[in-house]
Parts: structure tokens; C-alpha cells; sequence
């Protein structure tokens, strides 16, 4: 099956044979692609015998640390051929990954993304506030992480307004007109994590307690990037969607987890609190001993799969995030597929989400 094919599928729609099925051919096809063209991919194939033959399942193919894509160019097409490069969150002196997409991969990434959003919010599209600077926009061939985040969610908005100013402020008399405009419609909120906390949340708060509100009760807040730092400050996700209710009337607010060198493959947040792999990627948990997977429910180190990369071998990859498996097709939201729950940074690990790289030079 082409990718072309399987973008058609509904993104929560098959139980967890067909999808073994359909991801072993693709990641299969993909792992040959790379093996093909990336020399650097290639050895380290070459190091461990790996025989494509014997395969039977997606889960037996190899894996690559996230952190090779900070130590090696490693890329499947010829650099004529490379329309964006895509760089990870970074922390001043750490070193960033660098993603190399062809015209192909990048369509594919942002086609698979409308799939998997608008099975939460609906295809139409919505009146939208960044919470975040215009700004970070800047490079448009050479994105990071976060201008990547604001960029790929905003094909979801009509009319866009960012909700800070370059200086991180809050646009209080930009966002009453574009409330007084579009208020009663359904809108689309998007930002990072721990911004929406020390730049919306709390300035809400501090001009709630003068008299100055904002109803933003017909919202749905779709948010990511890193906990670390908003949990080091005993902000549970709990309490993170109450005070915003209590202080907008946002309701409708989902997580979601996702990183650059997987871009397009994002797990959403159900209403139950649950992250959701879809069709087109898949996560499992390896054991830190010996990388045989977890049993339900046992946490271990996040592996996730994707059937999008053909510029770069992103399509299996060892993260550093630990987390564990909480089930598989039963989810009380009806969707198919595995879901389960990021536990955080295995310990050592350098911090990498965008929330959480930006809250680290933050100096409240």
C-alpha cells in the first residue's frame, strides 16, 4: 500500500491486527528505502547483521536513539532534493537535531497531521489564537521545533491572532477585538505548554482579579511541548485544566505528544486523559535492560514508529522519554489503536520539549 493510500484510512479506525499488518509493510518498505540510500543508516545496519528477510513484525526492525539526528546529517535524498531542514528544541549549548524533508515527506507530515487533528476538532476551520510571538516565525526554510508546532497547527485557522507580542506580553486590546469578533464562534487555541501557563494563565488571572475578563468557553486548546517545568511547580494536568476553566472558560483542552524528527505523527489526548497512536505510527515501551518490550501497564522507554519519513530513516526511533502502554482498541472514547501516558525524562536525559527548553532559560 502507498502512502497515498493509507492517508485515506481514518486515523483511529483499525483494530490492532490490521494495523500490525499495514505498519509491518510500510516500515518494512522503509527501512529498504533508507538501507538503499543513507550510507550512514546503511552501516549501522550493516554493524548489527541485520536481515530484512527474517522480519515478521514492525517491532523487530531497528531502532534508532533520537540523539543520532544531533550527531550525524543523516538524510535519503541528495541535498538538492531537500526543501526544509527542521531543527529540534534546544536549551543555549545544547546541540539540536536536524531533519532533512523533501517535497514528499513534508506534504505527507502535514496531510497526516489534518487527519489526526481533525478527528478531535472537527474539518472546519476555526478562528484561531497562537498563544505565543509572531516572532518565532522567521526561517521559513529552516525551522525549529516550536515555529514548526505553530506553523503545522495553523493550516487548522481561519483568522489568526497571536496573543503575544514579541516581548511575551500579553495583546489585551488584540485579543478583547478578536473575541468581540469571533466570540460566539468555535475557536482554536494553540500554544506550548509551560508559555500558556506563565504568559496566558497567569496574566488571565491577574486581570480577572481587577475586574477584566475574557469568555473563552466556546475554545478548544490544544497544547504540547514538555511538562518538566510546569511539574517541578506542582502543576498537575488536573489543575491545569481547572484554573483555566476557572479563569476563561476553556473546557476543551487537549494534550498531545510529538517530536521534530517524527513531525506529522502526533498521539492527541482523548477526553480521558489518554495519548492515542494513530494509524500511521505506533508506540512501544522497550525495557532499559535488554529493549524487549513492556507489558501493559510496565513502564519503560518510549519507542515510536512512522510511516512518513522517506527524505530521513526517522521511521523507528528510541526516545528518551520513559512511559507505559495503558491499553489497546478500549479506550472509552471509541478510538482504535494503543493508548498510553508519558511518564517523563528518563533520568540524565537533556531536556528537549519545547515548554520545557523555553521554561529553562525562563527567569520567572
Amino acid at each position: 500500500m502507498t502512502y497515498e493510500e493509507m492517508i485515506n484510512i481514518p486515523p483511529y479506525s483499525l483494530d490492532a491486527d490490521e494495523k500490525e499488518k499495514l505498519l509491518t509493510d510500510r516500515l518494512t518498505k522503509l527501512t529498504k528505502l533508507h538501507q538503499k540510500n543513507c550510507p550512514e543508516y546503511a552501516r549501522m545496519l550493516g554493524a548489527v547483521n541485520f536481515n530484512i528477510e527474517k522480519i515478521k513484525s514492525y517491532k523487530e526492525l531497528p531502532f534508532l536513539p533520537v540523539r543520532l539526528f544531533k550527531e550525524l546529517e543523516l538524510k535519503s535524498v541528495v541535498s538538492e532534493d531537500v526543501v526544509k531542514t527542521m531543527t529540534s528544541s534546544g536549551t543555549t549549548g545544547q546541540a539540536v537535531s536536524r531533519i532533512y524533508l523533501d517535497r514528499t515527506t513534508s506534504s505527507n507530515q502535514q496531510k497526516t497531521m489534518v487527519k489526526i487533528v481533525s478527528d478531535f476538532t472537527g474539518s472546519s476551520r476555526m478562528p484561531m489564537i497562537i498563544i505565543d510571538c509572531p516572532g518565532v516565525i522567521k526561517n521559513r526554510a529552516m525551522f525549529s521545533a516550536r515555529g514548526a508546532g505553530i506553523l503545522g497547527f495553523s493550516v487548522f485557522g481561519a483568522k489568526k491572532i497571536y496573543a503575544l507580542d514579541d516581548d511575551m506580553k500579553l495583546d489585551v486590546d488584540g485579543l478583547k477585538e478578536f473575541l468581540k469578533k469571533y466570540g460566539d464562534q468555535r475557536i482554536l487555541l494553540f500554544g506550548f505548554t509551560f508559555m500558556i501557563w506563565q504568559h496566558f494563565y497567569k496574566e488571565l488571572l491577574r486581570l480577572k482579579e481587577k475586574g477584566i475578563t475574557f469568555d473563552l468557553s466556546n475554545g478548544i486548546l490544544i497544547h504540547g511541548g514538555g511538562w518538566k517545568k510546569l511539574v517541578s511547580q506542582a502543576v498537575s494536568r488536573e489543575e491545569f485544566h481547572e484554573r483555566l476553566k476557572d479563569v476563561c472558560g476553556l473546557e476543551h483542552i487537549h494534550d498531545y505528544y510529538g517530536m521534530v524528527e517524527q513531525t506529522g505523527c502526533i498521539y492527541m489526548e482523548c477526553q480521558y486523559g489518554h495519548l492515542h497512536a494513530s494509524i500511521f505510527s505506533d508506540v512501544i515501551t522497550r525495557r532499559p535492560g535488554d529493549f524487549t518490550e513492556a507489558c501493559m501497564g510496565e513502564p519503560g522507554i518510549i519507542q515510536v514508529v512512522s510511516a512518513i519519513p522517506e527524505s530521513y530513516p526517522g521511521h523507528s526511533l528510541l526516545t528518551e522519554d520513559e512511559g507505559a502502554v495503558l491499553g489497546v482498541d478500549d479506550c472509552p472514547c471509541g478510538r482504535k489503536g494503543k493508548y498510553f501516558k508519558i511518564n517523563g525524562r528518563l533520568r540524565n536525559a537533556e531536556i528537549r520539549g519545547c515548554s520545557d527548553t523555553y521554561a529553562d532559560k525562563f527567569e520567572a
